[in-house]
């Protein structure tokens, strides 16, 4: 790995054999969250998800940005940031077709705020400090599912998910969507960190496939269902049991409540020559 020096803030470390251009990043400096890089996500598969709210995320000073799992009508509720839209999770309102009672089964289409395709993607964060809830960076295509080929309509792309304080959990690639069609390739993880410190996590993103990275070591490449179409970054928390048949979240996130996941950047580089930039 090669290191890149960013002025003021920790380096980055690339890959090496390629060349690279910083094309996007969010260092967390000031004391407000940049909402031109930015929205909450608060929906998920077309309905308002339970967990999350468009709050409880700040800026420290220290060029971190801390999301806090907080405690809302008497219930653990977290924050997920993300630089675009999935076109299936907005919730539905009732439309017709001229005079036709007919529906669209998709809610209102937003215009995303970045999308990128090939090059290297970096966070460098502490991870939460107690079990209840979890953390992610992520990548996921708007359109994923709108058809069976990855190529086409993309995938989502878990360069870290830590369900567990320090425990980091394999590397994933979905791919067709999440129903019937769903496909699903996974590498590296298993492996235990220290939760007191900042971590690094790449992923490289090229035509041969993704290779992931933790700390300046790979851990791990998919070679298969390769997106071609470009995708948007998710950085965030969620509450441990809302997912569960009975939707409720769990005693330990109760018990968790206050505690902060740091991320002290964001960063994406793209391979020298590329074109696949997309900043609306």
């Amino acid at each position: 790995m090669k290191k890149i020096e960013v002025a003021g803030h920790a380096p980055s470390f690339l890959p090496d054999g390629k060349d690279f251009k910083l094309v996007w990043s969010d260092e967390f400096d000031g004391d407000t969250l940049d909402r031109t890089k930015w929205d909450y996500r608060v929906s998920m598969m077309g309905k308002r998800h339970p967990a999350w709210v468009d709050k409880g995320v700040h800026l420290d000073g220290r060029s971190n940005a801390v999301f806090t799992l907080l405690e809302e009508d008497g219930r653990p509720v977290s924050a997920q940031l993300q630089t675009g839209y999935n076109f299936m999770d907005e919730p539905i309102k009732k439309t017709t077709f001229g005079n036709d009672d007919l529906q669209w089964n998709i809610g209102k289409l937003k215009r995303s705020l970045f999308t990128h395709k090939f090059g290297y993607y970096e966070c460098r964060c502490r991870l939460q400090q107690k079990t209840g809830w979890w953390s992610a960076f992520w990548m996921q295509s708007p359109i994923i599912g709108a058809s069976l080929d990855a190529s086409e309509s993309g995938v989502e792309i878990d360069i870290m998910e830590s369900f567990r304080p320090g425990k980091i959990v394999p590397h994933n690639v979905f791919a067709g969507g999440y129903g019937q069609d769903m496909r699903n390739r996974h590498t590296g993880g298993g492996i235990e960190l220290d939760p007191a410190v900042f971590h690094r996590f790449g992923l490289l993103f090229d035509e041969t496939g993704y290779t992931f990275y933790i700390d300046g070591k790979e851990d791990g490449k998919i070679t298969g269902d390769i997106s071609g179409h470009d995708e948007f970054l998710l950085i965030g928390t969620e509450v441990t049991g809302y997912r569960l048949s009975e939707h409720r979240p769990t005693r330990e996130a109760f018990d968790a409540i206050g505690d902060t996941f740091l991320v002290d950047y964001v960063r994406v580089f793209d391979i020298s020559g590329g074109t696949d930039t997309c900043i609306d």
